[in-house]
């Protein structure tokens, strides 16, 4: 019989990593309770603590859809698209929406009162028009289940390989509404989801639940917990929901620490992860760059904040004095579209093609924690030149200059987190240098922001997964909800004799 942790002391140590060790705080000994779990992340030594009621209240949102994902095998698919449409019926009905509105309204205001930002909280009229087309791609697209992949015939019997659902797929997410159409579109495919959604957002999922969700998953006569919120505004939540081994997939969305360290949790129990944290896509000029198109590639790239949004950019030292102005005027066209400044880090050798202005000019930039007084430019070291730049409404991007195609490719192979690559060429042998010898799974020609899986697959994006950590085995950086299956084997025997 196993021991039950029961308490901790100051300074205990705690092993991980099979020869590092962690010490408890004097905070954590004295928060933890008889019945809470510790979970030592093995890769940074993190000890994370998860109170009792916030595992219970993960582990019973995974029980119930396992439980669903188990009965989803006997529901037809006209019970899928069914809930598809009430579910996009329900948010477009205004009596309905009414009530989720107010919650969002109050979530903003109170995340404003927190000094949080709201630019991605708001459940605006496009992001809600934008969720009911979502669920409706989903209802009219085809589920993949139980489909026919191969057909194996052998003398006496023949094997059929066929598609079938993962199991239960478990969502973390910032605090985006829309999140949830996207999330539900496992379910298409014979998947049950869990998902937790951070605090700002927490009142907003739990109206979307109570007044869209439910009522479409029972009306359309899906299994209890097929699609289930983890109700809960605490971290331990999320940690306790991806330390569950019954978990299929795991899927992240947010900042890049908070999902680093998601995903660590799922991967020490086995679960595959799919990881939409750090982003920060990259634009190469090459020896054959038309300004004008670097320019506008770069302003539109700006655009907003998300993980494909233009981070770094590379210049060649030969056409340095030409190019990196024009990479600046793309940075201040976007930034002016905004009604903002704009936001520099530049290396040592990119410094003196940028005027002195930039660098002793203050300027306003607006960060999630409020808006600040910082110089227009900064310098970097060419070390940081992976840097994700989390801004708010300031477009802010790295510049560094290079002696060819070849070292940008290095640098970002080197430093980047493997994502997004764009390079302004109008060399064709030089793209396919490029596309051969870069790192990354989204390559381009212009600009980043293309890489969407709505936006360039015409299907709703679950994450988007980056080679930070490796690539991806037999699927594409791109998750949607038709990518998440396994394959079954099936076996006929027609000769009833037949042995090994």
């Amino acid at each position: 019989m196993t021991d039950e942790l029961r308490s901790l002391e100051p300074d205990q140590p705690i092993i991980h990593g099979g020869n590092s060790i962690a010490r408890v705080s004097a905070e954590l000994a004295a928060a933890f309770r008889p019945g809470d779990r510790l979970l030592v992340v093995d890769q940074t030594g993190d000890l994370l603590h998860i109170p009792q009621a916030e595992w219970r209240i993960a582990t019973e949102a995974v029980g119930a859809a396992h439980k669903a994902f188990l009965a989803l095998g006997s529901v037809p698919d006209s019970a899928v698209t069914d809930f598809f449409d009430r579910f996009a019926d329900a948010l477009a009905d205004d009596d309905r929406f009414a009530g989720i509105a107010a919650a969002n309204a109050a979530d903003i205001h109170q995340a404003e009162a927190r000094g949080r930002s709201t630019t991605r909280l708001a459940l605006s009229d496009k992001m809600r028009s934008d969720m009911i087309d979502g669920l409706r791609l989903w209802r009219d697209a085809d589920s993949g289940r139980d489909t026919t992949l191969d057909v194996l015939h052998h003398d006496g019997w023949r094997l059929e390989q066929r598609r079938a659902g993962l199991g239960v797929v478990g969502f973390v997410f910032e605090g985006r509404p829309n999140v949830f159409a996207d999330a539900c579109g496992v379910i298409r495919s014979g998947n049950a989801v869990t998902f937790r959604i951070g605090s700002d957002a927490l009142g907003t999922a739990r109206a979307i639940v109570a007044l869209a969700l439910d009522p479409a998953l029972e009306a359309a006569g899906l299994p209890p917990g097929t699609a289930s919120l983890v109700d809960s505004s605490a971290h331990a939540a999320g940690w306790a929901l991806f330390s569950d081994p019954r978990l299929s997939l795991a899927v992240a969305r947010g900042s890049g620490a908070a999902v680093a360290q998601l995903g660590a949790v799922a991967r020490q129990v086995g679960t595959p992860v799919s990881l939409h944290g750090t982003g920060g896509a990259w634009i190469v000029a090459g020896e054959q760059c038309d300004p004008d198109r670097l320019e506008a590639v770069v302003a539109a790239s700006l655009d907003r904040k998300v993980c494909n949004t233009v981070n770094t950019c590379c210049v060649p030292a030969s056409s340095a004095e030409v190019l990196l102005p024009r990479i600046l005027s793309g940075l201040t066209a976007a930034a002016e579209a905004a009604g903002v400044a704009p936001k520099l880090h530049v290396t040592s050798r990119a410094e003196r093609f940028v005027d002195r202005a930039w660098f002793d000019e203050t300027v306003t930039i607006h960060r999630a924690d409020g808006p600040a007084g910082e110089p227009k430019a900064e310098p970097i070291a060419s070390d940081q030149l992976g840097r994700e730049w989390e801004w708010e409404s300031s477009p802010e991007i790295t510049v560094e200059v290079v002696d060819s195609v070849a070292e940008a490719v290095e640098l970002f192979n080197t430093w980047s987190p493997r994502f997004v690559a764009s390079l302004i060429s109008e060399d064709r042998d030089e793209h396919d240098r490029f596309w051969a010898t870069i790192d990354a799974p989204f390559v381009g020609d212009g600009f980043t922001r293309w890489v969407d899986g709505q936006y360039a697959l015409n299907t709703p994006e679950l994450g988007l997964s980056n080679w930070q950590f490796g690539r991806l085995f037999g699927r594409g950086g791109v998750l949607s909800g038709q990518s998440v299956f396994t394959v079954r084997s099936r076996a006929t025997q027609l000769d009833p004799g037949l042995h090994r």
